[in-house]
């Protein structure tokens, strides 16, 4: 076995090996491996693919980084109307859907039905042809969504390809699965923290959060957003019968699919009411949101016979959660300062129980969202926890007023170093502009030393702000000429825990591109988009001679981006700041490839393949295409940029000469990648 066969094995065992975990952690909710084994995993395979392009695969895992930007959403429209569910608010109404349930089947024989968790998301539906990922869609109004096909695929959750499972039914020809998009709890309190810190307004709660990640046209930022999806349904179905819910469940799960491991057989209307007061017991523990639980007839066949009203159907219903919130009083209104320089207002409230949690403070966002509520001291609000977990005021409860009350205004100067507050054109947010704010200073120290960053361990908030007011800290470089004798001198410091500091620290000079230039804080470079750059540039050098130009070229960076990258390393402080933290000895571990950025013919557009090609298989040329920063598809639309033809081309060929499409015969095409090399 030559020595490319042999890369080429490895990489194809990493691939399916990769896809196997993520159907374990994903579709079984079983991994069998840690994250960092699977990092390692995933590390290697990029590694392989960066150093062999021409071995790599268009729908290798590694390839969900996000796809050349849209100008508009496609038209979806579902072969089966996404039908939205009648609402059940207590045990009476959930009894009543059972009596007319009995009633229309006219049988007298139990019900069995089946239970789920009613996600808090985005509704999804997704086409796949022969076990492949085609097409996916929002709900929309029913009959039509929006095509979210690059965005979907994005999400890590989601397969490509279906897989067949040993013994199991083999995926179907054609199936439109329909589930929800969401985002983690967890996940959704680190983004919007980002999001406040990088002077963005936070998502109100995970759906939203869920719903504008999905309804991106630059799916590189649907692609750096935790979503997930749980999928409990089927529109459209060819090549497999299931007999009832249940089989849909397991049948999805066997072929790749998330399903909610929470849904449970119910043999009578009064397992699913039992099971309802378990899940609502259950909801502030739960890693996601959910507001109810979905109950379905369990079998397909009488679904069909009881049908669907106008918009419903008749064999499911929703039970919804109560609301959890609370009534208490704000006593003040104070103002946090981020790394950013943004200020954002913090409601202080009268202690009160929202949800199991006590809660004392609440987020206001802004100044915009203060005003539009009409929020003043003083005034008697209702809080809920958003998304169950970020306390947030949901409203005024305007007669309890008492006149009293009083209007609050941001503050004129930074409560933490007096200096002036502005409101930028085109912001919501208002902003200290002293870059020498300690409250600042702090909180960039924090991002640079954070598990995402230059993971320093042991070096909490506290330690943080001990060493700022002290004077020992005026920005992250200082971090490197910490001495640990004069750090056990102060409060809280023993020898040892100096030792371990600055240990630490120094630990962490060795690291990688991508961890430095998230640490730096750059305005929209967040984790992904670092590594981008990262395996683009090779080298912190090239980054810093980038022009715009050189950066909006890459597949995933937009406008915004590549200005801000560009401004921050022009700016003389951050230039300084730069040269500092490498000459206390950081070194940075390059990427192994750089792309010329001379070779732009395939970056970021979209290419369909049709037809046969003598020389390469389709799917080596949509290799070829993809390493050179393409996105290849399977339809022609206004969005494909080349087509590439070879023998026997049919109405992919036709569609793409109506619509003006470059189209490329297969000696072209090899001349466009360097004749086949």
């Amino acid at each position: 076995m030559t020595g490319k066969e042999a890369i080429r094995r490895r990489m194809e065992e990493l691939r399916e090996e990769i896809r196997a975990h993520d159907y374990r952690y994903y579709a079984l909710d079983a991994p069998v491996i840690s994250d960092s084994e699977y990092d390692l995993l995933f590390r290697e395979l990029v590694n392989l693919e960066k150093a062999n392009p021409e071995l790599a695969s268009p729908d290798s895992p590694t390839q969900r980084v996000g796809f050349k930007p849209l100008e508009k959403f496609e038209p979806f429209r579902h072969a089966v109307p996404m039908l939205s569910l009648e609402n059940a608010m207590s045990e009476e109404e959930l009894l009543e859907f059972h009596g007319r349930v009995v009633k229309l089947l006219g049988s007298g024989e139990e019900v069995e039905y089946v239970a789920e968790p009613k996600m808090d998301g985005l509704a999804l539906e997704i086409l796949y042809e022969n076990g492949v990922l085609d097409r996916a869609g929002t709900r929309g109004d029913g009959e039509v969504g929006e095509d979210v096909t690059p965005n979907v695929k994005t999400i890590r959750a989601i397969p490509w390809r279906l897989m067949t499972p040993p013994g199991g039914p083999a995926p179907p020809r054609r199936l439109a699965v329909r589930g929800e998009v969401y985002m983690d709890r967890e996940d959704f309190d680190t983004l919007n923290l980002s999001r406040e810190e990088e002077g963005e307004p936070p998502f109100a709660n995970p759906r939203n959060a869920a719903a504008g990640s999905l309804r991106q046209l630059d799916s590189s930022i649907t692609a750096s957003r935790p979503l997930k999806a749980y999928f409990y349904g089927i529109g459209v179905i060819e090549g497999h019968e299931p007999e009832s819910q249940w089989q849909v469940l397991d049948s999805l799960r066997s072929w790749g699919l998330p399903v909610n491991p929470r849904s449970k057989q119910c043999p009578a209307i009064q397992d699913a009411i039992q099971y309802f007061a378990v899940l609502a017991e259950e909801r502030d523990r739960l890693p996601y949101e959910t507001d109810g639980m979905v109950v379905k007839v369990n079998r397909l066949d009488l679904q069909r016979f009881l049908g669907e009203k106008t918009r419903s159907p008749r064999w499911a219903i929703a039970c919804k959660f109560s609301p959890q919130q609370a009534e208490t009083r704000i006593s003040d209104i104070r103002v946090q300062v981020g790394r950013t320089g943004v200020l954002t207002p913090v409601a202080v409230l009268e202690p009160v129980p929202v949800g199991g949690v006590t809660v004392q403070r609440a987020t206001l966002h802004n100044l915009d969202e203060i005003e539009r509520k009409d929020i003043r001291i003083g005034d008697t609000v209702l809080v809920r926890r958003a998304g169950e977990v970020i306390p947030e005021v949901v409203e005024v409860v305007q007669a309890k007023r008492t006149g009293e009350e009083k209007v609050f205004g941001m503050p004129l100067e930074c409560p933490s170093c007096h200096g002036e507050v502005v409101r930028l054109p085109d912001e919501a947010v208002h902003r200290c502009l002293n870059r020498n704010c300690p409250a600042q200073i702090k909180a960039a120290i924090w991002h640079f030393a954070c598990r995402e960053a230059m993971q320093i361990d042991g070096l909490g908030r506290k330690i943080i702000s001990l060493l700022v007011d002290e004077g020992i800290l005026k920005s992250v470089a200082d971090l490197y000429r910490l001495d640990g004798e004069d750090l056990a001198k102060l409060p809280g410091f023993a020898d040892k825990s100096a030792r371990n500091l600055v240990s630490a620290i120094e630990k962490s000079k060795e690291t990688t591109l991508a961890d430095f230039l998230h640490a730096l804080g750059i305005y929209h470079v967040g984790g992904h988009l670092a590594e981008l750059l990262a395996d683009h540039f090779g080298s912190l050098e090239a980054l810093r001679k980038a022009t715009r130009e050189d950066l909006e070229r890459i597949a995933g960076v937009g406008e915004k981006v590549a200005y801000s990258v560009t401004r921050y390393f022009e700016h003389p402080e951050n230039q300084k700041l730069v040269d500092e933290l490498m000459a206390c000895g950081i070194q940075l571990k390059t990427s192994e490839r750089a792309v010329k950025l001379e070779d732009t013919y395939w970056q970021s557009k979209t290419v369909v393949f049709t037809g046969t090609l003598s020389t390469l298989t389709r799917q080596d040329a949509a290799a070829r295409v993809t390493v050179r920063g393409a996105r290849v598809t399977n339809s022609v639309s206004k969005s494909t940029d080349v087509v590439v033809a070879g023998k026997d081309a049919g109405s992919k060929l036709e569609k793409a000469g109506k619509l003006g499409i470059t189209i490329l015969n297969e000696e072209e095409f090899l001349q466009r990648i360097g004749g086949g090399q």
